[in-house]
């Protein structure tokens, strides 16, 4: 299952002696390469690439057809709009591109079968066989909707903590700006895979009628904590919904990150009560005051929402949960991590690729591109300039306080980010954040303005992250020979309609159910990622880091992970020097920082159950079943993400949401299985320490 709150399991990184495709960096100092490349002039000089491209291509072939941008542009509404529906619900799900890709291969081939072949004005409704082009066109207008925008949180946010309503026109220029900111598989026996698809999604869709619906304790597994409800330790230890997973169910698989730092320093750091941790849960996404309560930002704000000291010191300092307070530490680290792993261990390959990109001769794959008109140069910069103006727009217009000069600074450090982060990703398949550091930038560049906090982060942030997935629908559309121009509109168009249609979801989402946003919503839109989102705006916008995190302040020392980052894998690099056999040569420290970058709302309970599913599928079934696995591998994950997501827009549309939550009577949702989970210090989020009314924890002065 994907989920916004699990890692994707293409992240599981192994060497090519494992059946793992070598990554193509690895192969760029290869003394074999040349002499290899001199036989292979009519092919790339890579075997991973000769093994799944062909170096063909036919220029005649349908691609962006009629047929093939209804679809897409069908997706392009379907996916993200139900995306951002579950964005707002934990556990949330996400629908990837690989779902509209494996369903939209029978509806296009019933298309080419039975659709008349018509020209409407001079548009043919059906050109002919359905081709691997316009397949590429379709999924990757789907791809580029999934998940949720980044910048409808900030939307969100403005409803959720500082009860604001954000227009329209703001709110689809601020997404837009954000969004567009960025300048066939052989049969190998056995049932096909479209059958194959049909059964896992028909097996998923009734399963999850049991944990979503029936018996949602299956959902929060917690057993332990059922026998002692009330036992706060045993609850924080054992809990999935506030506390930590233990070590003695997970397999040995699991990453490094979570023993590290999950199972080992979060237990030291909250039973020693650093930070005062022992006041609040061990795992919350939420911020506290001095009494142990959600702490009210509206306290310290001025009429016109900006920062008062004066309320500051009158009410209380800002805590966190050991989890939160630890993922800034990693986040610091994985930052300076990224630039000193990259320069250590890519420095050569960055050279190397940019000399022969200037001398070497093209490779087949360029040469059959190169028959098709390339994207001006000017195309980019039109859209460049649109989202730029739309931005500007939005902090000069509508009352954000974020200066020009801020918006340009954000720009900047996504540029420079993308070469390191684009090279670990490319490796790993696991992105390094921009998110804290431009956080902690913009909040000592513009103290006490969290609207302008959060969209300098986003524009800093996602502008990257976008730029990253534009170039990767770039290289699979260059190896499947789609013409370029094609593809730019397919992805500039299906953007565009993705964001409107998030936006619209999202407003009736905040405008039909009811509590939304709330701890224990009772459909579960409890908004876990917002709630994330509006704690960082406080931390970093509204008090800022230089009274949380300066010197003499109470989390000043998460500011030595930026050192730490730096300098720790110089040490490694200098120790895999002197052992090249050692297990080093497999760490990667920007990934070990960034890896559990989802906790908080994330617990490790579920990047457990990422880890065993990964191991099995993609270390066991790989090595052992490598036929099964390359044919159905991703079909099976396409088939339980197709058939949860459809199981649960049927459970709340059809079973809870119009009853009220309940169906004929209300004993399906209150017998014990549906409550179980709930009666526990786990669920309620209770803290080792509770304080009596009236009384305060915490520093006297702030």
């Amino acid at each position: 299952m994907s989920s916004s709150t699990l890692p994707t399991e293409e992240t599981l990184h192994e060497e090519k002696e494992h059946y793992v495709i070598k990554p193509v960096v690895d192969l760029v100092d290869d003394p074999n390469l040349e002499q290899d490349a001199e036989g292979l002039e009519d092919d790339s000089p890579y075997p991973e690439v000769r093994a799944a491209v062909a170096n063909t291509d036919d220029p005649d072939m349908p691609c962006a057809t009629f047929r093939a941008w209804f679809v897409g542009l069908v997706w392009a509404v379907i996916i993200p709009g139900l995306d951002q529906f579950f964005f707002f619900r934990y556990p949330s799900v996400t629908i990837t591109g690989i779902v509209a890709q494996l369903i939209s291969f029978p509806i296009m081939r019933v298309w080419a079968r039975f659709v008349p072949a018509v020209k409407i004005f001079g548009v043919s409704l059906n050109p002919g066989p359905f081709s691997i082009k316009e397949h590429v066109i379709i999924t990757i207008m789907a791809n580029v909707g999934s998940g949720s925008a980044y910048a409808t949180d900030i939307i969100a946010v403005q409803r959720v903590f500082y009860n604001q309503s954000p227009s329209f026109g703001y709110s689809w220029m601020l997404v837009m700006s954000t969004q567009l900111q960025y300048a066939g598989i052989g049969s190998r026996g056995g049932v096909s895979r479209e059958r194959f698809f049909l059964y896992v999604f028909i097996g998923s869709f009734c399963w999850y009628f049991l944990p979503g619906y029936l018996f949602g304790a299956l959902s929060y597994f917690n057993w332990v904590c059922w026998i002692v409800p009330e036992n706060v330790v045993i609850n924080q230890l054992f809990g999935t919904a506030s506390g930590l997973a233990t070590p003695w169910w997970a397999e040995a698989n699991v990453a490094a990150a979570i023993v590290i730092f999950f199972w080992i320093i979060t237990p030291i750091l909250y039973y020693t009560n650093t930070w005062y941790s022992k006041y609040m849960p061990i795992s919350s996404t939420g911020s506290f005051d001095n009494t142990g309560n959600a702490y009210d930002v509206t306290r310290i704000l001025t009429p016109e929402g900006t920062f008062d000291p004066d309320k500051y010191k009158a009410y209380s300092t800002l805590f966190l949960s050991t989890t939160f307070a630890l993922s800034y530490g990693l986040s610091f680290a994985s930052v300076t991590a990224t630039i000193t792993h990259t320069i250590l261990y890519y420095r050569k390959q960055i050279w190397t690729q940019a000399r022969r990109s200037m001398s070497e001769q093209a490779d087949i794959h360029a040469r059959l591109m190169s028959q098709y008109p390339q994207v001006p140069e000017w195309w980019y910069a039109v859209i460049f300039v649109i989202m730029f103006v739309f931005g500007v727009v939005c902090i000069e217009v509508w009352h954000t306080e974020m200066p020009v000069w801020a918006f340009i600074l954000a720009l900047f450090i996504s540029f420079f980010y993308i070469l390191p982060i684009g090279m670990i990703q490319a490796i790993t398949n696991q992105q390094v954040g921009l998110n804290v550091i431009t956080e902690l930038i913009i909040g000592y560049a513009l103290p006490g303005r969290p609207i302008a906090m959060m969209m300098f982060k986003t524009w800093g942030y996602i502008t990257m992250a976008q730029a990253l997935l534009f170039t990767s629908d770039f290289k699979l559309g260059h190896y499947m020979k789609v013409p370029p121009r094609p593809m730019f509109w397919c992805q500039v168009i299906a953007t565009a309609v993705a964001g409107t249609v998030q936006l619209g979801v999202q407003s009736w989402v905040f405008s039909n159910i009811p509590d939304i946003c709330t701890k224990h919503q009772k459909d579960g839109f409890s908004c876990p990622n917002t709630t994330v989102f509006g704690t960082a705006s406080i931390i970093w916008g509204v008090i800022g880091p230089a009274r949380l995190f300066s010197g003499g302040q109470l989390f000043n020392g998460l500011m030595w992970c930026f050192l730490i980052g730096a300098a720790i894998p110089v040490l490694s690099y200098l120790v895999q020097k002197r052992y090249p056999s050692s297990f080093l040569k497999y760490v990667n420290w920007p990934v070990i920082f960034t890896g559990t970058g989802l906790i908080p709302p994330a617990t490790p309970s579920n990047y457990v159950t990422w880890c065993v599913v990964g191991f099995i599928f993609n270390f066991i079934i790989r090595r052992r079943h490598f036929s099964w696995w390359a044919k159905y591998n991703y079909v099976l994950s396409a088939g339980l993400d197709s058939g949860l997501a459809i199981s649960t827009i049927i459970i709340f549309f059809c079973l809870q949401f119009p009853k009220n939550g309940y169906i004929g009577s209300s004993s399906i949702q209150t017998w014990w299985g549906n409550t179980v989970y709930k009666n526990t210090a786990d669920w309620n989020g209770t803290p080792v320490i509770q304080l009596p009314p009236g009384q305060t924890f915490g520093p006297k002065s702030w």
